[in-house]
C-alpha cells in the first residue's frame, strides 16, 4: 500500500513537472511572438525584453535566442567604441554563440558574429567566420564579398598611412621603389585573396555591382604598389578602369529591370 502511494506521488510530481514545462513553452512562444512584433516595428529594446523572457522560460528555444542576438545587433553601431555599444555587440555574439552551441551549422549565427567582428574592426576574426559561412554554404555570394571588402580594407589602410607620411596628394602615385616593393610584399597576398573572393561572388551573382566596384579598388591597390613595375602598373590601372565600366553597366541593367513599361521605377521584390 505504501509502495503504491509512493508511486502515485512520484507520478503526480512528474505530471505537474510536465504540465509546468508545457506551460512555460507556451508562454515562451507568446513572448517570442510579442518580441517579433516589436522587432518589426523597430522597437528593439522592447523586443529584447520579450526575447529574454522567452529564453528564460524555455532555455532550449533556439529561434528566440537567434532573435535576441539579432535585436542586440540592431542596437550596435559599427565603429563606435563606447562601453554601452560594445556591450550590445558582445551580448549579441553571446546569443549567436548560444545558438551555435545547439546548432553548429547555423549559418545565420556564423554570419551574425562575422558582421559584429567586422564592425569592431576584428578583421581576422571576421574573415574566419565568413570563411566558415562559405564552407557551409559555398553558393552564398555575400560571404565571399564580405571577405573581399575586408581584404581591401587591410590593404588600403597601411598604404594610405605610408602615403600620408610622404605628404602625397590623392592622385599622386608612389615613387619610392623600395617602399612600393615592401607594400607589395606585405599586402600582395591580401590583395589576391580579395580578388579571388570577389570574383567568386560575381560568379555566383553576375550583376553584383558592389563586388565589381571593390575589384576595381583592389586593382588600384595593386597598381599603386608597382612604381618599380611601370608596365604592370599600367596594365592593372587599365583593368581597374574596365571594372568601373562593368560596375556602371551592372547598375544600369539593374535600374532597367526595376523600371516599368513607362519608365517608372518599381519596388524591388523582397
Amino acid at each position: 500500500m505504501k509502495t503504491s502511494l509512493r508511486v502515485a506521488a512520484v507520478a503526480g510530481a512528474i505530471l505537474v513537472m510536465l504540465s509546468t514545462t508545457g506551460c512555460d513553452k507556451l508562454m515562451a512562444r507568446d513572448q517570442l511572438n510579442k518580441g517579433v512584433g516589436a522587432y518589426k516595428n523597430n522597437q528593439f529594446e522592447q523586443a529584447i525584453d520579450h526575447f529574454k523572457r522567452a529564453v528564460t522560460l524555455d532555455p532550449s528555444f533556439k529561434i528566440a535566442k537567434l532573435y535576441l542576438a539579432k535585436a542586440y545587433s540592431e542596437q550596435y553601431i559599427p565603429g563606435l567604441d563606447s562601453p554601452e555599444n560594445l556591450q550590445n555587440a558582445n551580448l549579441a555574439i553571446e546569443q549567436f554563440q548560444a545558438v551555435l552551441d545547439m546548432d553548429p551549422k547555423n549559418v545565420n549565427s556564423i554570419k551574425g558574429i562575422a558582421m559584429l567582428d567586422l564592425g569592431m574592426k576584428k578583421f581576422e576574426d571576421a574573415k574566419a567566420y565568413f570563411h566558415k559561412a562559405t564552407d557551409l554554404d559555398p553558393n552564398d555570394p555575400e560571404a565571399y564579398y564580405s571577405v573581399g571588402v575586408i581584404d581591401w580594407t587591410q590593404a588600403y589602410q597601411p598604404r594610405m598611412e605610408e602615403r600620408a607620411k610622404l605628404g602625397l596628394q590623392p592622385d599622386e602615385p608612389l615613387k619610392d621603389k623600395k617602399l612600393c616593393a615592401k607594400l607589395r610584399d606585405d599586402g600582395g597576398a591580401v590583395i589576391q585573396d580579395g580578388l579571388d573572393n570577389l570574383n567568386k561572388a560575381i560568379s555566383l551573382r553576375d550583376d553584383y555591382d558592389d563586388a565589381m566596384a571593390y575589384v576595381n579598388l583592389l586593382y588600384r591597390e595593386k597598381a599603386d604598389r608597382e612604381c618599380d613595375m611601370p608596365e604592370q602598373r599600367a596594365e592593372d590601372l587599365k583593368t581597374a578602369n574596365e571594372w568601373v565600366d562593368k560596375t556602371m553597366a551592372a547598375k544600369k541593367a539593374k535600374e532597367a529591370k526595376q523600371a516599368g513599361p513607362n519608365g517608372i521605377t518599381l519596388d524591388t521584390p523582397k
